[in-house]
């Protein structure tokens, strides 16, 4: 195992999320995965005790933070990325694809006439392949559409950060029915992944555990291989697409969908206050599918 860098896991417990930070021991530069902000729905604040957990663990560690790298837009929890920015510096950094996603949901939306959706909201959009450091360290970016079409993993010493892509093993898939997602090319995606080297360590960014264990977040590809409960070996593409179809038709919307997506897709940034100095997350109405029940 790899003695190059340190991997310090932060989980929230409100949205089941898991950020890293990613640490080069040697030049103790780092990188932030997948930072939070906190938000209450009923009261409509934000706050920042999530994200402050990583900045004060990043000082105490005397870390000097590179990168904030996104895995995509989430639609579970607002992105964290801008309030870390603030305190720590770095680069806010997701993949090329998020054009894509910005261009679905500015729509959604009817976002202000100054957005636009070229990624400049973002200081770096990653090509797929495209390798990057941290510190002395090499990092690579891999593109793994299918649960939106701007999904990246991030390949680092050893280590995979593969965001919603994957789950734990007694977990499974992403789903694969937002806008943009599709089964058929998750799967292509998750054995993009499964086909690295088979002790690759795994990171996910959310759990939901199963009644009996606690939060986890860390398995590897060869046990992914083994004993992931929708794409195990000997799952066909055809087998999963089905199985990944039929499970989505009986998900819920996400309860958080609507407030994060236009916050993630601005890279952590709230929508620009209004004239009385408030800024406002907008409700579409009736736009998207009803509510599942039963």
């Amino acid at each position: 195992m790899s003695t190059r860098t340190t991997i310090a896991p932060f989980f929230d417990p409100a949205t089941w999320t898991v950020s890293y930070v990613v640490a080069d021991q040697a030049t103790r530069c780092a990188a932030v995965i997948d930072p939070v902000l906190d938000f209450d729905f009923k009261s409509g604040r934000t706050g920042t005790a999530s994200a402050d957990a990583i900045a004060e663990y990043v000082v105490a560690q005397g870390l000097t933070v590179q990168w904030i790298l996104e895995t995509h837009a989430h639609a579970d929890h607002l992105s964290g990325a801008r309030h870390l920015q603030q305190r720590l510096g770095g680069l806010i950094a997701i993949g090329e694809r998020i054009r894509e996603v910005q261009a679905t949901f500015k729509k959604l939306y009817n976002l202000e006439r100054e957005f636009l959706p070229d990624g400049s909201q973002f200081d770096h959009l990653f090509k797929d392949g495209e390798t990057f450091r941290i510190g002395e360290v090499e990092a690579t970016a891999l593109l793994v559409p299918g649960h939106t079409p701007a999904d990246m993993a991030y390949l680092v010493d050893g280590a995979v950060f593969v965001g919603d892509t994957l789950f734990m093993p007694d977990v499974g898939t992403a789903r694969a029915d937002f806008p943009g997602g599709d089964a058929r090319t998750l799967y292509r995606s998750i054995q993009r992944l499964l086909a690295l080297p088979p002790a690759t360590r795994m990171f996910v960014c959310h759990d939901y555990p199963p009644a009996g264990r606690g939060p986890a977040w860390e398995t590897t590809v060869a046990e992914q291989r083994r004993a992931n409960i929708h794409v195990h070996e000997g799952v066909s593409e055809g087998a999963f697409v089905t199985l990944r179809q039929a499970r989505d038709a009986t998900l819920e919307v996400p309860a958080l969908i609507l407030p994060s997506i236009q916050v993630n897709v601005r890279a952590g940034q709230l929508p620009p206050a209004e004239d009385n100095g408030v800024a406002y997350l907008r409700i579409p109405l009736n736009a998207l599918p009803a509510a599942r029940r039963g």
